[in-house]
């Protein structure tokens, strides 16, 4: 039973990769559709992510009340209301009515199964199971790109909405494997600790911090990677430049993949040291001033791999850092940080770039790298003189 409830959470974990990348290997030609500016697709990616905010601040109260299976089950049904909307719209503004589902779907059901795999599972089984974000986060630019090759990018979100169905359907089906597997008294977390109290943690707010910046650059390259070539490189296809938007996409499964194999071994905090050393490196690949778009999509690539253990491993690491009681309230505070970092910095970027040039974004992309890696060490630092419950 506990082989295929991991199984589901698996496939849950498919689900929440494939919504995140659409918008950005879609929006080159939604934004010629819509006519408006390319900039635009930053108020978009701002909209879902509050709604994802809204939604992962209230997570450690429907942890309380509501098993974890429930809010999966809910999330997703919302995130396919969400796709469909989309793949209906006609006009830009028709966007923002369907980015209320779209956003709240995500919140709840992130924060519930990272604090559900953070108590009950390994650094190995997180990584294994982020992989799996990386999955549907990649599979959905090949999604986006047949449809434009054969359809229209509303065919690429109703695609990705028959997908996200049946795993809602799994989700549903396997309600009684989560009744048997769960202990009930963790599960609901009855006794957890709200968002004030967790806020007062040694530690909590500087890595609230590492998790903006570090979230502000995945989400950066999220949306904004295929817009690099078709901005930077000649000679490339509509169809290529979308495909192109799963190279980070690919880089975070690889990441997750080998992390899973080491994690146990390396442990959280020097698995994220060398993932961001990784992520420098590709990072520098993509400024390399060198013809052709080969150099810069292994870069891309690259620094996808070194920021593939980093989300796992500071969610894993919640339960151990800030206590077991605190981990569903902790983790719920950097999902919404994490998501304010997805707000607003692609929408920042996005009027750097129309201002500057798109070629801006691998500095831009440092930035954050650097923010992130130090306020990850300052917290650790504050961490250790602390005493979590």
């Amino acid at each position: 039973m506990g082989s295929l409830l991991l199984a589901v959470i698996y496939s849950a974990f498919v689900s929440l990769g494939l919504p995140d990348s659409l918008l950005g290997s879609g929006w080159p030609t939604m934004q010629s559709d819509f006519g408006v500016p390319s900039s635009y697709a930053g108020y978009v990616s701002m909209s879902i992510s509050f709604m994802t905010i809204v939604s992962a601040l209230v997570a450690p109260t429907l942890i309380k009340k509501l098993r974890t299976e429930i809010i999966v089950v809910f999330s997703i049904l919302l995130t396919v209301i969400g796709l469909v909307g989309f793949s209906f719209s006609t006009q830009y503004w028709m966007l923002f009515i369907f980015v209320v589902p779209y956003g709240l779907g995500a919140g709840s059901v992130d924060a519930a199964l990272n604090n559900y795999v953070a108590k009950h599972y390994s650094s190995s089984v997180m990584n294994f199971l982020h992989c799996f974000y990386g999955v549907g986060a990649m599979l959905s630019p090949y999604i986006m790109s047949l449809a434009l090759a054969d359809a229209h990018w509303n065919e690429g979100y109703r695609r990705t909405a028959y997908i996200q169905s049946g795993i809602m359907v799994l989700c549903a089906l396997s309600i009684p494997l989560w009744r048997k597997n769960a202990d009930k008294d963790d599960e609901r977390g009855e006794n957890g600790a709200g968002i004030r109290e967790a806020l007062k943690i040694r530690g909590v707010i500087p890595t609230l911090i590492a998790f903006f910046a570090y979230c502000a650059g995945e989400a950066t390259c999220f949306l904004w990677t295929s817009s690099y070539f078709a901005g930077t490189k000649e000679n490339i296809s509509d169809e290529t430049v979308a495909a192109f938007g799963s190279l980070v996409f690919g880089g975070l499964m690889l990441g997750r993949l080998v992390s899973a194999f080491v994690s146990d071994k390396l442990g959280d905090k020097l698995l994220i040291r060398i993932g961001v050393a990784v992520e420098f490196i590709g990072i520098l690949l993509i400024m390399l001033p060198v013809p052709g778009y080969i150099t810069a999509a292994v870069g891309f690539v690259v620094a996808g791999t070194g920021m593939g253990p980093v989300y796992p491993a500071i969610q894993h690491m919640a339960p151990i850092n800030f206590g077991r009681r605190c981990s569903a309230a902790v983790i719920g505070l950097q999902m919404a940080s994490a998501y304010i970092g997805s707000t607003f910095m692609p929408m920042v970027f996005g009027h750097i770039q129309q201002a500057v040039g798109i070629g801006i974004m691998p500095v831009y992309l440092i930035v954050f790298a650097v923010l992130n890696i130090g306020f990850l060490e300052f917290a650790y630092t504050r961490i250790n003189t602390a005493a979590p419950d």
